[in-house]
């Protein structure tokens, strides 16, 4: 039988895999495989087409049935070019915080969650608890699915979700959504002496860029808003350029991406679709100098809204377990939405402040371990204490 490990020693071990996205996470997954295994608990692995990475579900309790599914995901930013005090992939615990890659981002919530599986399992609920640990959410939501497709395919799935991503454990019931696109632009070269023959691919994704930046001036001004979001309205940003081989080349190619992150209520495909519109305004001209020029998108990533009734079953569950009665929205985006796609009512609740994801020395505050654990604890109780299944 495999001894507890308390939530402080989980974390250590969890930050020191590195698990940043690039990377395989699967000596972590197979870390909690071994944990879960040891309490007589069974995991479902749902790998990647490489088998370099993998999803991990199990149950807790009764599986003929839907209960509560605890969510975070597994890996993490990378550190490249940052300046730690310390090693980022060793906890650091100074002044009442915890130092260390993943520690709010957001390995916290995973080692409380795996810290008590054997008050989980004392329970002996009829009510079932579902422990999914997920891959590659850093980079688009992917890993997840898999998982979610997995769970489709089951005649029985989780009646509800709590992703702890980090919320300083107030309830969240919504997110923007992400929709993220490249543009390759064609153009026709040409010696720069003699640019009137030649399609400078350069300026024309210039001009979609510009047009980019009015829509985003727009959504700035006239909304619509919402104001438990910061900003409280969509935005739309071009994040990377690249084009042209020299400065006497009329450039061929000119290559950007760009996002829109957009209110539940939004619709980025409306935008996206006044962009092509704009961008299609472009191609007669360059089409009299070359057929062989013209603007490609490719929508390579979607991450979904999260928009959670407030009457819902989890909201009011994640209120009464977290103790707080607001409810909050965030600007980031989560795995929230797709579950709420596959019909999973999910919110977002969590350890730790999204002001320390992503930088460096990111840490995890204690008392916020400790609020986490009072939360997984309640919901123990809830669970234990009820004769009928919830």
């Amino acid at each position: 039988m495999t001894r507890a490990i308390p939530t402080l020693d989980m974390i250590g071990r969890l930050v020191g895999f590195d698990t940043t996205s690039r990377d395989s996470n699967l000596a972590l997954i197979e870390f909690v495989r071994d944990y879960l295994d040891g309490f007589g608990i069974g995991s479902e692995l749902v790998f990647d087409a490489e088998r370099r990475k993998a999803n991990l579900y199990a149950t807790i309790g009764p599986d003929d049935h839907g209960g509560i599914m605890l969510s975070g995901h597994t890996d993490v930013v990378p550190v490249d070019g940052q300046e730690w005090d310390s090693d980022p992939f060793t906890v650091v615990a100074r002044d009442g915080l915890l130092y260390g890659r993943g520690t709010a981002d957001m390995k916290g919530f995973i080692a409380a969650a795996l810290a008590l599986v054997p008050e989980f399992i004392a329970a002996k609920a009829a009510t079932p608890v579902h422990l999914a640990l997920t891959y590659d959410e850093e980079v688009g939501c992917i890993g997840v699915r898999g998982l979610i497709a997995r769970l489709n395919a089951r005649t029985v799935k989780p009646r509800l979700c709590i992703i702890g991503e980090p919320t300083l454990m107030q309830p969240v019931v919504a997110h923007k959504g992400k929709k993220s696109v490249r543009c390759l632009v064609r153009g026709h070269e040409s010696h720069s002496a003699l640019a009137h023959i030649g399609v400078n691919a350069i300026e024309a994704g210039a001009a979609i860029i510009a047009r980019i930046r009015e829509m985003a001036r727009e959504k700035r001004e006239r909304g619509p808003f919402d104001p438990g979001f910061t900003p409280p309205y969509t935005t739309i940003h071009t994040g990377t350029v690249s084009g042209g081989t020299a400065l006497n080349i009329v450039p061929r190619e000119c290559r950007f991406a760009f996002e829109i992150r957009y209110l539940p209520e939004d619709d980025p495909d409306a935008l996206f679709a006044t962009l092509r519109q704009h961008a299609s305004t472009l191609l007669p001209e360059m089409h009299r100098v070359s057929a062989a020029t013209g603007i490609e998108f490719d929508a390579f990533n979607a991450i979904p809204a999260l928009s959670t009734a407030i009457d819902c079953e989890v909201v009011q569950l994640a209120q009464s377990l977290s103790g707080v009665n607001s409810l909050g929205k965030v600007s980031f985006g989560t795995e929230g939405g797709l579950y709420q796609e596959a019909g999973i009512p999910t919110v977002i609740c969590g350890p730790g402040s999204i002001e320390q994801a992503h930088r460096p020395n990111e840490f995890l505050a204690l008392d916020q371990v400790r609020q986490c654990e009072t939360f997984l604890r309640r919901l123990i109780a809830r669970i234990g204490s009820h004769g009928n299944r919830m």
